[in-house]
């Protein structure tokens, strides 16, 4: 997790878990029932040493067996009346919270969707699954349990302490005399414990994301042999978290020490006191009864103090990274896009095919520059002086070196980046002045590396439209010479697994052509969509798609010349910048660092010549590319 992203370590408990607020709000009522239950319960646990005085002064002292069959009755009661009360407080407040819960991970799970790909290329996912599990379970117990036993314990210390003076002031005071000792042990306790529990949450993150990593990538592992490596990788963070625990279980062992012995050494003092009294006469013995037995039921309470610290101070940690997350600034809507169509998005419709039809028309770049959020003030930009037009209907092939943004760029009409200068239409609209819903619904993108869900086949497909049926899927295979999918076991119904791993890399390949497709889209972006097809499947895609290519308007990022087949035209993106635009025949024969890129061979071709010999314009005729562009005619 990226340090400058954390939240300031000197909040305080409290203030952290403040922000809880909106969340707890809405079930307040049952919640602050709850406490008042907890509460009641716990002074009913006061009353029974009064019982125990009545009945060690009156019966007992009397020789009546009937009044202390009476008062264990009473105590009786008493016990059940308790037990009852703590099991109505656990019953009010487990649905309510369980809610809190539930609302909290679907707000998080919500505001990850809304978050810039920028974020998500810093943080890993292993520490956002926290958050969302881990850091959430925290916090439904805090508000279960510490947060109204703090509350009931406090009270029930200050009424059990106004017992104990009423009943005999002096023996009370010498119980008060722990309390500035055992407020200044609980303050430092807090202040060493809240650094130890968010280095040990944030090393569960850390764990998790090498567990995560090593499921997904275990082809790899076993691949390549690496599977000792890994788990003396997993071995180290491992012991790194089992250091930080100890380190919490010593000091939650040392408060928990401290607050044990102080009180009881308190208690021991007044005991020797009372019994003295009693023997001079000063007290009665029902008296001496009540107070200790008062007093030792304010152990608990006492004790539990550094227990309920602690795990106040681990749910203001899990606060903490919880917000840490929901405070980065979701994607922004300019104020066009918030006031441009509210209603549902555009369907996605053809445009005419005539390049002349609409000067505005197509997808343009002006000016566009773009510089990684987190890149140095100084350093160059990604992409500099974007100047590029795609006329309405026509495909335009992106070639470049590896590295030089052709991802990049594509990735801005999406918006999945945003530019940093310049702007990009879409037949004359600024995208910016677009919402993001309705932009996405004109745009369909297909990435390079094919990402599955684990769901079916058909669903992952038809993600690419809504309200996709059985006849757009068909057409959608069809394209993208999917039809292997019927072979499956249960057909377009077959899961997929996680990541699309049960399929081969091909035919995760053609799954997200199919997705982009589906929904005919107006603008298409594909980024080297072919790449893990063979040969002899690229061919049959390559004549589908030029039927869906003859109805949209495209940009497709390309590497091999049976790629840039399916354009019009070519741009060719060169150190970050459009440095020549035209036909493949064009660039082939006027732009050497287009020839090279499409040969593949050194600088002997740039002069004209093959490595083998033979004439530049031989070769391409040997490879085939002086063959027609994708839809025919050059617009």
């Amino acid at each position: 997790m990226p340090e400058k992203d954390a939240v300031p370590k000197d909040r305080s408990a409290a203030r952290s878990l403040l922000r809880l607020w909106p969340y707890v709000r809405p079930v307040r009522i049952r919640l602050s029932g709850a406490a008042l239950i907890a509460i009641a319960a716990s002074c009913v646990g006061l009353v029974i040493p009064l019982v125990l005085k009545w009945i060690v002064d009156g019966p007992v002292a009397d020789r009546d067996p009937g009044g202390v069959w009476l008062g264990a009755l009473y105590l009786l009661l008493l016990g059940i009346a308790e037990a009852v009360l703590f099991g109505v407080r656990r019953w009010m407040v487990a649905r309510p919270l369980a809610g809190v819960e539930a609302a909290m991970r679907a707000d998080l799970y919500r505001h990850l969707q809304r978050l810039p790909v920028a974020f998500h290329d810093r943080w890993s996912s292993g520490q956002l699954l926290s958050r969302g599990t881990t850091d959430l379970m925290l916090l439904r117990m805090f508000l279960a349990f510490p947060l109204t036993f703090l509350l009931v314990n406090a009270t029930t210390i200050l009424v059990g302490f106004v017992i104990l003076l009423l009943q005999e002031w002096t023996l009370g005071l010498v119980l008060m005399v722990p309390v500035i000792p055992l407020v200044v042990i609980c303050s430092f306790f807090e202040a060493k414990y809240a650094v130890v529990a968010r280095r040990a949450q944030d090393q569960v993150g850390d764990l998790t994301t090498v567990v995560e990593e090593s499921v997904l990538g275990i082809r790899i592992i076993k691949g390549f042999g690496r599977h000792r490596s890994q788990a003396q990788a997993f071995r180290a963070l491992s012991g790194r978290l089992r250091t930080t625990e100890l380190h919490k279980a010593r000091l939650l062992a040392g408060i928990w020490a401290l607050i044990t012995t102080i009180p009881e050494l308190a208690i021991g003092a007044a005991l020797v006191l009372g019994t003295v009294q009693v023997a001079d006469g000063g007290l009665s013995a029902g008296t001496l009864v009540a107070f200790l037995s008062t007093a030792l039921a304010l152990r608990w309470p006492v004790e539990s103090i550094g227990f309920l610290l602690a795990m106040s101070q681990e749910s203001a940690t899990a606060t903490e990274r919880f917000f840490e997350v929901m405070d980065v600034a979701e994607e922004r809507e300019t104020a066009g896009s918030r006031t441009a169509g509210t209603g549902a998005p555009e369907p996605r419709a053809a445009v005419p095919e005539a390049a002349g039809e609409s000067d505005a028309g197509g997808m343009v770049f002006e000016g566009v520059e773009f510089r990684y959020p987190d890149a140095a003030e100084d350093s160059p930009p990604v992409l500099a002086r974007i100047d590029l037009r795609i006329r309405p209907g026509e495909t335009m092939a992106l070639v470049g070196a590896t590295g030089s943004g052709k991802t990049t760029l594509t990735a801005l009409v999406p918006r999945l980046h945003e530019a940093t200068a310049g702007r990009i239409t879409l037949d004359g609209e600024d995208i910016t002045a677009m919402p993001r819903e309705r932009l996405r619904s004109l745009v369909s993108v297909a990435f390079e590396e094919p990402t599955l869900f684990s769901a079916s086949v058909g669903e992952n497909v038809l993600m690419g439209t809504a309200g996709g049926g059985e006849e757009e899927l068909r057409g959608a295979l069809s394209v993208a010479q999917a039809d292997f999918v019927h072979a499956l076991p249960q057909g377009t119904a077959t899961q997929v697994g996680e990541q699309g791993l049960s399929l081969s890399g091909g035919q995760r390949q053609r799954l997200a052509l199919a997705r982009a497709v589906v929904g005919a889209p107006r603008f298409l972006v594909l980024d080297d969509p072919l790449s893990a097809l063979d040969v002899h499947t690229e061919a049959l895609v390559e004549a589908a798609l030029r039927r869906v290519l003859a109805r949209t308007t495209a940009i497709v990022v390309a590497h091999r010349p049976s790629t840039v087949m399916l354009a019009d035209r070519v741009a060719l993106l060169s150190e970050g910048r459009i440095s020549a635009v035209g036909t493949h025949q064009e660039l082939l024969r006027d732009n050497a660092e287009y020839a090279w890129l499409m040969s593949g061979a050194d600088g002997e071709e740039r002069t004209g010549t093959s490595p083998e010999g033979i004439p530049a314009e031989d070769a391409q005729d040997a490879r085939g590319t002086d063959a027609p562009a994708g839809k025919g005619t050059t617009r």
